[in-house]
């Protein structure tokens, strides 16, 4: 069983190989379909040797296979142009990977075969992508490594400061968060032009974090004032779409909570999206001929604002909660909503399983996705002037008018 699944990824590989290298002649390739089958299916029977044979024995049975392979492309590529060794190293880790396999780790195994194949067989993509990406680009992409993958992991998750309310962890992710929102947004308007690039990180950004695409987008405007009517019906995107994960999120948690919370968050959501959709009619059509070289695809300056900003806000809503106490479950959630819908609405969710009443929870988390609202119009005026006030802010405070006047009729 073992060996054949071994023997299974190295035929995966060879078929790969094998179909770009269609066209040569029996003999006139180094390695093909069947040489990467018996790679593979070699690899799985060392891996079966080793407690017969010892770790030592193993290990110089790999270094033959390898040093055997090397001298072979070494003699092939003597007479040819190419010094490409793609074909040298896919065979060596095939042979490793049926190995992997016949070491009872098929998942990894055949996950690394597949991801082997898919990079070989789009070689021309991937370099026609290569020859695209600009040196602001690349450091873009490394400096958003750095901020994610290497620092966010050893910041601390636990809160410091009054009120233990400032947790590195959290302000971080959501520094990155907003980077990546840009870097995303960046792209997407490089390959797939500005009106969809603008909608399709809208929509994306929606349900991560539409405070983040908030910021992000009104700065853009501020810069590109004949954007100003896309931006704004991106940003109005991204809180609509807030609302349908608020109640997804309560739903799960609740399903109960459903009969409630549906007409408000619907109506909110109508008329944000139609408020959207008659700005996006409305457009002007005439836009800059490349608006991603005027942007840098990884505004951390915007991000680190954003992430003290947040700092700020975190630290006024615990000074209003000591205020007005945590026994008012509406204040709390208007002062929760100012930084983020999401603990709120876990929170109420979970109490409507117990004591609290559903329509008590509804109430606070309807309150809470207003207060978000406006404090996002709010951040979009602030940033990026008076144009937001008609565009943004108005429909967003007709949608808190229409929200919680629903509230009565449920």
């Amino acid at each position: 069983m073992l060996l054949g699944i071994s023997l299974a990824i190295g035929l995966l590989i060879g078929i790969e190989r094998g179909w770009k290298q269609r066209g040569a002649q029996d003999g006139g390739r180094i390695a093909g379909l069947r040489t990467y089958g018996l790679t593979g299916l070699a690899g799985g029977t060392t891996a079966i040797m080793l407690p017969f044979f010892g770790e030592i024995a193993t290990g110089l049975l790999f270094l033959g296979f390898a040093l055997a392979t090397s001298m072979a492309y070494l003699n092939r590529k003597q007479d040819s142009e190419d010094a490409s060794i793609t074909g040298l190293i896919s065979l060596l880790l095939t042979f490793m990977l049926g190995m992997l396999a016949a070491f009872k780790q098929i998942e990894l195994a055949a996950s690394a075969a597949i991801i082997t194949a898919l990079l070989l067989r789009y070689k021309e993509l991937l370099h026609s992508w290569l020859r695209q990406v600009e040196d602001q680009e690349l450091k873009a992409a490394l400096q958003l490594l750095l901020i994610s993958i290497v620092l966010l992991p050893i910041l601390p998750d636990q809160g410091y400061g009054p009120w233990q309310v400032l947790n590195p962890y959290e302000i971080w992710w959501m520094v990155v968060l907003i980077a990546g929102i840009s870097f995303v947004g960046y792209f997407a308007m490089k390959f797939a032009g500005t009106d969809k690039g603008i909608m399709l990180t809208a929509l994306s950004a929606g349900l991560a974090s539409s405070t983040a695409l908030t910021l992000h987008f009104s700065r853009l405007a501020r810069e590109q004032p004949s954007l100003h009517r896309q931006l704004s019906a991106g940003i109005l995107i991204a809180c609509g779409t807030m609302f349908p994960r608020v109640v997804l999120v309560a739903t799960l948690i609740n399903p109960a909570i459903l009969s409630l919370l549906w007409l408000p968050m619907t109506v909110m959501t109508l008329v944000i999206f139609i408020s959207a959709a008659l700005l996006w009619r409305t457009r002007t059509l005439e836009q800059p001929a490349s608006l991603t070289r005027l942007l840098n695809p990884l505004e951390l300056k915007s991000a680190v604002f954003f992430g003290a900003l947040l700092v700020v806000i975190l630290l006024l809503g615990e000074l209003m909660r000591e205020l007005f106490g945590d026994t008012g479950i509406y204040a709390l959630a208007l002062v929760s909503g100012i930084a983020d819908v999401d603990p709120i609405n876990l929170t109420l969710s979970r109490m409507s399983l117990g004591e609290t009443q559903a329509s008590v929870a509804v109430t606070g988390i309807v309150l809470a996705a207003c207060s978000n609202s406006l404090v996002k119009s709010l951040m979009a005026v602030s940033v990026a002037g008076k144009t937001m006030l008609v565009n943004v802010l108005g429909p967003l405070a007709v949608a808190v008018i229409c929200g919680v006047a629903s509230l009565f009729i449920i």
